[in-house]
């Protein structure tokens, strides 16, 4: 029965219902938020111990929670009895410890009785364990009886910035999206029917070219609809940076924004100039964050000792550039770009020291680029006795492939401070241990070295990884990307926050689509609406959780391996859960500090018990840390040991018998090992965010000639073909959860099958060659229907991109330079991935195509000009040469059949033409610098001449006309 004057609660919509005093049962008395108390038991059951509306936290706690803590109690007091047993067998666990490094035989004796010990020791901790955690989340509860309500209320009301909201979700507009979807279902509909008119619809007469022109086009639809449908869900998001501040700096007390570890890997500083990387090292240090909560770790995967004295310059000339940033606010904070602007500097600046000391500046700026272009023309030659550091030892990295793990911390709060007096971000060299025999998977294995070491060192719970040549371009981006993972409601789940890649040095056309404006403000838009971006590689903030295996908080673990086809035997028989393993570890870990004969030896020993040295590795500070959700070094660790710890967990053969690059960290398998490590961290139940700031978060170079772009797509294409060839492939690849949503699916299926596509192209573009010089054609003659149905499906098309332009913003510039280059790189690298990637993982041949450079000019865009030789180039050559010879072939065929034949030829023209004008900018890029003759000019002249020259010989102005019988007449007279 309803009662009046009860209201309804705003989750379920039943009746609040009564406490036990008779009154209407209220959760929050700050804004009475009508809530029932079943709902409000699930909001306490699942951690959301604050008010839905006003955020203000519950004051009470239910009668639910006491009979918990009163039944631990109890179950406390009855194993009490126990401890007097752990104590007794104490000496029994040490004994197996100690035995196992002399004896196999005699720790196999003592397996059984230490596993049940353990296992008792760990079950007797977690009902303690839970307790502490109940008293972290409702903290106080003892003590404000003692306080006034009046304090309690003042002490615990939010501000209203630090109630608002970090950000939110801003859907596609109805007036937008709408008419898109719409007409993606008609495409769908149209490209239906006309597949089955083409079917059913054969050319006897030129059956070979109609049958691979089907076989081409059904693949193509294949491929546009793994494309298209992955941009239904687009979305925008906005973030409030002063919502953040106001939530976690608040003034005079702490400040609680959670550490980021930066990392900046780098291999040949002659490929990879060290200025270049010294300026994404210096706009890191001098980024608006915290400097205490800042750490940057460069990983230096040669080995090279230019790298490592540039970084001492670098190290001294930020205690100088860090203070100037901050004092003025510029942006970039990455000098070299910063002096290079072409904008008026002066704009907005208002203190009257900004132009003599941004002219200091500049002069430093330019001593410290002299001394590092010394270092780097000194490097040219390399001693025949190799490198020697100051003192007169010898460089430890002298040999790149066989080499000590070396460490050295610069700057930070014990480290020099800058030239004001103020504390510095902690700047970290990192080179990882090689040796021959090792397998050390380039990048993907300095990225992991770099998490393990950071971890021991520092164990920031957000790490942010960038290329070489990416710096940060907006001081505020950590700020940007703390807006979503450290919100509570949004950045439970969040695996990684990932910005778009933005490029300095491109040319204004952006001929080779280098920016890639398609992919990142259309594709990825799309991806975020469903379960999120892919990871690209650099610019991204990880949960740090997220890298160690473990499955978002709000979600059940999966097993180990998560492939329906065929699951691992390990997870299969034992069951074991990384989760369920780090809650036993944590209560175990915890309640060893409270033990009085507790030493580091009895924590190895757990730890080795609770097979975490299977997964992690043999290190007990390293293990420990992943424990810790919000950072921080593990207060057993000893300071003193903490840099040979470090070196300890970056040596080569540390992750031998482990699950690093199988299961943790990046993963190993391909040569794009982003694609790989974001696809099983999103398989897993993560979620991922794209976070788009106006001012872009980071730039970075791209390269801008023909070759070295091919090279490029060649490399990523590659990386694809080896995932599909990969029991990580997501045609099969993580079913087991059903936690990978459909759509997502998609997306990763047509990261790994749209280098195939490149098979099907080459030969859809040679079609309009060979129909031109067999006079055949790959569609029969139309009737009105069919003119019908292909017009339908080129207007289709064309509006499908113009409402993609209206929702994205993207120009339709970049649209059609993206169109072109998807033609240029499907028919070179592309097709040459297809072919390495098969060489490469069933034969195992690793094929290389090496490029031969030319000098360029020294001028803007000079590397746009230069002409390397490529074995790339000569499929897409090929392509241009054919179909110009069919149009030509084509229009004397024309000309010598007579009117009825210009019908036809229109058609295959037209197919020759949409070739060429996809190839046009390799074209170009081949023809060399535009102060020279216009490729257009050249391109149209061959082939009007061409055109003009026949057209002569078939009227033959200057020949008599001579009929037939007169003809025959002369050659009978013709004595042979």
């Amino acid at each position: 029965m309803v009662q009046s004057g009860v209201p309804l609660c705003n989750t379920c919509g039943e009746q609040v219902g009564l406490d036990d005093n008779g009154e209407v049962f209220v959760a929050c008395h700050e804004c009475n938020f009508p809530i029932c108390k079943d709902c409000f038991e699930h909001e306490l059951n699942e951690d959301h111990r604050v008010c839905m509306k006003c955020g203000t936290p519950y004051e009470e706690r239910t009668k639910k929670e006491e009979e918990e803590d009163f039944h631990e109690i109890e179950v406390h007091e009855n194993q009490s009895t126990m401890a007097s047993e752990i104590s007794n067998s104490q000496d029994v666990g040490l004994h197996a410890r100690h035995a196992s490094s002399v004896s196999t035989v005699d720790s196999e004796v003592h397996e059984e009785s230490g596993k049940s010990f353990w296992k008792n020791r760990v079950e007797s901790w977690k009902g303690k364990d839970k307790k502490n955690k109940k008293k972290k989340a409702a903290p106080k509860v003892e003590n404000e009886a003692s306080v006034p309500p009046e304090q309690q209320m003042e002490e615990k009301r939010p501000t209203e910035a630090a109630a608002a909201p970090l950000s939110v979700t801003i859907p596609m507009s109805k007036s937008k999206i709408a008419p898109y979807r719409t007409v993606i279902i008609m495409r769908l509909i149209i490209l239906g029917l006309f597949f089955h008119y083409r079917v059913t619809n054969p050319v006897h007469s030129a059956f070979p070219l109609w049958l691979t022109s089907i076989i081409c086009e059904i693949w193509f639809a294949f491929s546009w609809v793994l494309d298209q449908f992955p941009k239904w869900f687009p979305v925008n998001r906005q973030t409030f940076i002063d919502n953040l501040s106001a939530r976690f700096e608040r003034e005079g007390e702490t400040n609680e924004l959670a550490a980021v570890d930066f990392f900046v890997s780098t291999v040949d500083p002659l490929k990879e100039p060290p200025l270049i990387t010294a300026n994404t090292v210096l706009s890191i240090l001098a980024v608006d964050y915290p400097v205490d909560k800042v750490s940057c770790y460069v990983s230096d995967d040669g080995a090279a000792m230019l790298t490592f004295e540039s970084l001492v310059e670098t190290a001294d000339f930020a205690r100088k550039w860090v203070p100037f940033c901050k004092k003025f606010s510029i942006e970039p904070r990455a000098p070299e770009y910063y002096f290079s602007q072409k904008i008026d500097y002066l704009k907005d600046k208002v203190q009257p020291s900004f132009v003599k000391e941004r002219r200091a500046m500049k002069r430093d700026y330019d001593e410290y680029k002299v001394r590092v272009n010394a270092m780097v023309a000194k490097a040219q030659k390399t001693p025949e006795e190799g490198w020697t550091m100051k003192d007169g030892t010898p460089w430890p990295g002298n040999n790149s492939r066989d080499h000590p793990g070396m460490i050295q911390v610069f700057l930070g709060h014990t480290g020099a401070r800058d030239i004001e007096g103020n504390e510095l971000p902690r700047l970290v060299y990192v080179s990882r241990e090689k040796r021959p025999g090792y397998q050390h998977h380039k990048k993907a294995g300095a990225e992991n070295a770099l998490v393990r070491g950071s971890a021991v060192l520092t164990n920031a719970p957000f790490i942010l990884n960038l290329d070489c040549d990416h710096y940060v371009n907006n001081s505020k981006a950590v700020r940007e990307a703390m807006c979503f993972l450290m919100d509570p409601e949004v950045g439970r789940d969040v695996c990684y926050v990932q910005f778009p890649q933005r490029f300095d040095g491109i040319d204004r056309s952006d001929r080779y689509a280098n920016r890639n404006t398609v992919f990142f403000d259309v594709n990825m838009k799309g991806l975020d609406g469903i379960q999120g971006p892919v990871y690209v590689g650099t610019g991204c903030v990880f949960n740090r959780q997220a890298l160690y295996g473990y499955s978002p908080p709000s979600m059940p673990s999966l097993p180990r391996s998560s492939c329906c086809c065929c699951p691992s035997k390990k997870s299969t028989t034992d069951g074991v859960y990384r989760n369920a393993k780090r809650e036993e570890l944590e209560a175990a870990v915890y309640n060893l500090k409270e033990i009085d004969n507790y030493d580091d030896n009895e924590r190895s020993m757990l730890i080795s018990q609770m097979s975490f040295e299977k997964t992690f590795g043999l290190s007990t500070v390293f293990i420990e840390s992943t424990l810790m959700e919000n950072g921080g070094v593990p207060e057993s660790a000893d300071p003193s040991m903490l840099i040979k710890e470090a070196i300890h967990v970056i040596s080569c053969g540390y992750e031998e018998k482990t699950d690093w690059g199988k299961e943790i960290g990046w993963i190993y398998g391909s040569v794009t090992e982003d694609i790989l490590t974001g696809f099983k961290m999103q398989c897993r139940g993560w979620k991922s965010i794209y976070c788009m700031p106006l001012r872009p978060a980071f730039k970075g170079s791209a390269p801008i000639n023909l070759s070295d772009r091919l090279h490029q797509v060649l490399r990523w294409a590659l990386g694809s073909v080896e995932i599909f060839l990969s029991r990580h492939c997501p045609l099969w690849y993580g079913f087991a959860g059903g936690r990978l949503k459909l759509l997502q699916r998609m997306a990763y299926i047509n990261t790994i099958v749209y280098p195939f596509t490149s098979l099907p192209l080459i030969a859809y573009c040679c079609l309009p060659a060979i129909c031109l010089l067999t006079g055949k054609f790959i569609i029969p003659t139309l009737s009105n229907v069919a003119s019908l149905l292909f017009l339908g499906l080129f207007l289709s098309i064309i509006i499908t991109s113009v409402l993609e332009l209206r929702w994205s913003g993207v120009s339709i510039e970049d649209l059609w330079r993206n169109e072109q280059f998807w033609v240029i790189g499907g028919v070179s690298a592309h097709l040459f991935a297809v072919f390495q990637g098969f060489l490469k993982m069933l034969a195992g041949v690793d094929t290389n195509f090496t490029v031969t450079a030319k000098a360029a000019e020294d001028s803007e865009f000079g590397e746009l000009y230069l002409v390397k030789w490529t074995t790339l180039l000569i499929p897409p050559t090929t392509l241009i040469i054919v179909n110009l010879v069919g149009v030509v072939a084509g229009f004397s065929d024309a000309l010598n059949g007579g009117y009825e034949s210009w019908g036809p030829l229109f058609g295959k023209v037209f197919f020759a033409f949409w070739v060429i004008f996809h190839l046009y900018p390799f074209l170009k890029g081949l023809m060399g610098r535009q102060n020279r003759t216009p490729t257009i000019v050249i391109l149209w002249s061959v082939l009007m001449a061409s055109v003009f020259s026949l057209i002569w010989v078939k009227i033959n102005p200057f020949v008599n006309k001579v009929d037939s019988e007169t003809l025959s007449e002369t050659c009978i007279a013709i004595d042979c």
